[in-house]
């Protein structure tokens, strides 16, 4: 079988003794695409690492120059193939090609990319951080290895694995990297692999800087973040598998960075229901559809106190969920995630009120769900309850009174982003 070849020790090479396969599908038609990339086993990481480890100590030895400019030839290597890669990412996971690859993601990748390179050059990467609410303090390097670089589904450029913010914070920093592709979207990462070694060529750095494989058995990830030679670890994904990662990372006395998924919970107070309801239905479809519900910040709890406008609120909401187009999914993994999702909530005492299945066609598509659950059953079960439905999905939590609202806050988990909407003539202060 023909592989597409890995990056390995500063060589684009075959696997040597791969232990699976796979392709990329294309989720707006639902069609297999052709190239063919390896499932990396014990020998292409156990390379990776000692090349990795390697390079960690020649790079110590390099002026922050040299990286600064590295990351300002990749970022125009970028644009010079924006169209190349706008439509491979296109092909990969369904995404607009215009509004969100070309005008969004892309600009956002080069510039991150930028801004790290006048870190490199500033070193403004070392200035301290400490919050000791949180027991955060700032580790200063080097590393003495690789940093692993672990990108999501839903940002193939802002958050890929060899072109994402992750992958510029490490190399400002002067680390080299070894990332692992997402699997939705290989052929995008082969593309930004091979502009990012043509960089490394040019400005001199050494080939063991960056090195990339498309996909591991889940058991050889854990092992990756906590190897001895490895410096650290970065993850974007779904929560079951980063706090796997982080198990393993903690256990090993590693560091690892981690944005995980969440249901970013949103608190609607009566008097601002009263003043412009239909205003914020209309919001909050608009967050909670945004990229098909693929993203990170999407609103999947929304908390509100009973009442005759809550009722009202939630049949425009439910009318606007059910008569809406769903969007395409990134993966086919997609429509079992969600279902499965929305099956774990119902168990756990949520009622659907609307979706809550596949919908048949061309593309991979979930249709819009909503489900309700009461205050009550949310405290007693908070952890199942907070369950992410990866897509447009959110579950309504009725709260008798405002200090019921204020016990639903108090068993939330960590969240990214946060939000509560007030009237405007402070009966809700």
């Amino acid at each position: 079988m023909q592989y597409q070849h890995i990056l390995i020790a500063g060589q684009w090479r075959a696997p040597k003794n791969p232990v699976g396969y796979f392709n990329a599908v294309n989720p707006a038609n639902k069609q297999t695409l052709p190239e063919v990339y390896p499932v990396s086993g014990q020998e292409d990481v156990e390379e990776a690492i000692t090349a990795g480890k390697r390079a960690a100590a020649e790079l110590r030895k390099v002026p922050r120059e040299r990286f600064a400019q590295f990351l300002e030839v990749f970022a125009d290597k970028i644009q010079a193939r924006t169209d190349e890669l706008v439509d491979r990412a296109n092909l990969e996971t369904g995404l607009p090609k215009e509004s969100r690859l070309r005008n969004g993601e892309l600009p956002r990748t080069t510039d991150q990319l930028r801004q790290a390179s006048k870190a490199a050059r500033d070193r403004s990467w070392c200035h301290a951080t400490i919050q000791t609410s949180v027991n955060i303090r700032s580790m200063m390097g080097p590393l003495d290895g690789p940093v692993s670089v672990f990108g999501p589904n839903n940002f193939p450029f802002a958050f890929n694995s060899i072109a994402g913010g992750d992958f510029a914070a490490a190399v400002a920093a002067g680390n080299p990297i070894i990332a692992k592709a997402n699997t939705g979207h290989p052929g995008t990462t082969l593309i930004f692999a091979q502009l990012a070694f043509e960089a490394v060529k040019e400005t001199g750095l050494p080939p063991g800087t960056l090195q990339m494989i498309y996909r591991t058995p889940p058991e050889l990830g854990l092992q990756l973040v906590s190897h001895p030679d490895i410096g650290a670890s970065a993850f974007t994904g779904s929560k079951f598998a980063g706090l796997k990662l982080k198990s393993a990372a903690d256990k090993a006395g590693k560091p690892i960075y981690l944005e995980m998924s969440c249901v970013n919970p949103v608190f609607i107070l009566p008097g601002t229901l009263k003043e412009r309801s239909d205003e914020i239905a209309a919001e909050m479809f608009n967050s909670c559809a945004l990229g098909a519900g693929q993203f990170c910040t999407n609103p999947g709890l929304i908390v509100l106190q009973k009442g005759d406008s809550a009722e009202t609120f939630i049949k425009t909401l439910a009318d606007t969920f059910s008569s809406s187009q769903p969007g395409v999914l990134l993966s086919p993994k997609g429509p079992d995630g969600l279902l499965q999702a929305v099956e774990v909530l119902k168990a756990a005492g949520a009622e659907l009120i609307t979706g809550g299945k596949t919908v048949e066609g061309q593309s991979y598509r979930f249709a819009n769900t909503l489900l309700r659950v009461d205050a009550g059953t949310f405290i007693g079960n908070p952890h199942t309850l907070q369950t992410e439905a990866f897509g447009t999905a959110s579950l309504i939590v009725i709260a008798d009174d405002i200090w019921q609202m204020k016990e639903v806050a108090s068993v939330l988990e960590g969240n990214l982003t946060g939000c509560i909407y007030s009237d405007t003539q402070g009966r809700d202060d």
